[in-house]
């Protein structure tokens, strides 16, 4: 199989690199796959082709660099690799200097490292990423594509906390909000499948996962978004607490005396669904126990669900007029309970949901699932790889041509 040009996206973490081999035409990936438990014991990559065949691969070094170096060596094999025209890198907190993605340039690096500060849990891992590509391939152009970048429109009122301003001034103290890759391609998606005015329409979108957020969405524009200055704020998610009363967590460090950085590790890895249930942080899991009559379990999903419920109604509050609501994410996109539980807290909006189609939109469907005459409500499966790997061929194309 060959290919005209091919775009590699890349997204980082600390100890995984998450991979799509993207056509420069098309969003479906060729080549996809992960590499785990990198700078530890028995790390490995496994790659899925477009017929689902998987292969796994023990990686000889626990090291972002070694899978990157296996992926290549793969993509050589294929004879895929001179047809990579730019790679294109997921980061996650741009601050207020990026506001779109970018070519990577080494003041582009030595800015993402200085926005570590904002984001000790992510762009380390992002730029890790990054300078192995770089090294491994310093001929192909690279774009960095930012969470943060679609949330750059947020008016003053809605990025600024109300604590003493100095600390924005200083220090960047604001709130940035998250998922703008797939807030930005959802809102697309939407203004096409429902054939929105592009100068005047709303729309709120739900990206529910392990990580979630709301964003209100005004003529194609971020005006409104539940994550703050990092992923941390908002929406009960899998392991994140969301919106915490800072009070709250001075009292628990009065009690047992823990530090800042033991109680940040708390609300950020051992709090939200796993928290609650002291089950698991995973939605499916806990949809099961909830069915068996599990009582934490069930009291972990009406927290999530009226948290959620609460945060839409506040967000529609930033909007002029809504033309749908819309669900995405891995739980946005398969969970039919969650979204009919948080459908019947929404009913003083007028929203009325089609139980039946609500039941057969899952698994990458897209569809209506609201009745007629309501508002409409909608399943969109988002996709940030084809939109980080648009972003990359736009930018190098466009700096080709210049």
């Amino acid at each position: 199989m060959s290919f005209g040009s091919l775009v590699l996206v890349i997204n980082c973490g600390s100890s995984s690199l998450k991979f799509s081999l993207i056509p420069s035409d098309s969003g479906a990936p060729v080549l996809s796959g992960l590499a785990e438990r990198l700078g530890l014991d028995n790390a490995s990559m496994t790659l899925k082709d477009t017929h689902g065949q998987k292969t796994t691969v023990v990686l000889s070094e626990a090291s972002h660099v070694c899978a990157l170096k296996v992926l290549f060596r793969e993509l050589a094999e294929r004879q895929w690799l001179p047809a990579v025209q730019a790679i294109g890198h997921r980061v996650a907190h741009g601050g207020n200097e990026f506001k779109q993605s970018v070519r990577i340039t080494p003041g582009v690096i030595e800015k993402i490292h200085a926005l570590s500060a904002l984001a000790p849990l992510h762009n380390p891992a992002n730029l890790t990423g990054i300078e192995a590509a770089i090294s491994l391939l310093p001929q192909v152009p690279q774009v960095a594509v930012f969470d943060t970048a679609f949330h750059q429109t947020l008016p003053a009122a809605a990025y600024t906390y109300a604590i003493p301003l100095e600390y924005q001034q200083r220090y960047q103290v604001r709130r940035y909000g998250f998922h703008g890759t797939s807030h930005r391609y959802i809102a697309g998606e939407a203004l096409t499948m429902l054939d929105l005015d592009p100068a005047d329409h709303g729309i709120l979108i739900a990206h529910l996962g392990n990580g979630s957020s709301v964003c209100a969405v005004q003529n194609g524009r971020s005006v409104d978004t539940s994550m703050g200055m990092t992923p941390l704020e908002g929406l009960v998610m899998g392991t994140r607490c969301g919106d915490l009363d800072f009070g709250a967590a001075a009292h628990i460090a009065t009690c047992t005396g823990q530090s800042i950085d033991a109680l940040y590790k708390m609300v950020n890895n051992q709090s939200g669904l796993l928290g609650l249930s002291g089950i698991s942080s995973d939605c499916r899991t806990l949809q099961d126990a909830r069915g068996q009559g599990d009582a934490r379990a069930t009291l972990a999903i009406d927290v999530m669900v009226h948290r959620l419920a609460r945060h839409l109604g506040a967000h529609l509050t930033s909007l002029k007029r809504l033309d749908a609501l819309i669900f995405t994410g891995g739980i946005g996109e398969n969970s039919a309970l969650i979204r009919e539980l948080t459908l019947d807290r929404l009913g003083v909006l007028g929203m009325k949901l089609d139980v039946q189609k609500n039941q057969h939109t899952c698994g990458g469907r897209t569809g209506v699932i609201s009745l007629p005459g309501s508002p409409r409500v909608v399943v969109i499966p988002t996709n940030e790889e084809k939109m980080i790997a648009l972003d990359a061929v736009e930018i190098c194309t466009a700096q080709t041509v210049n």
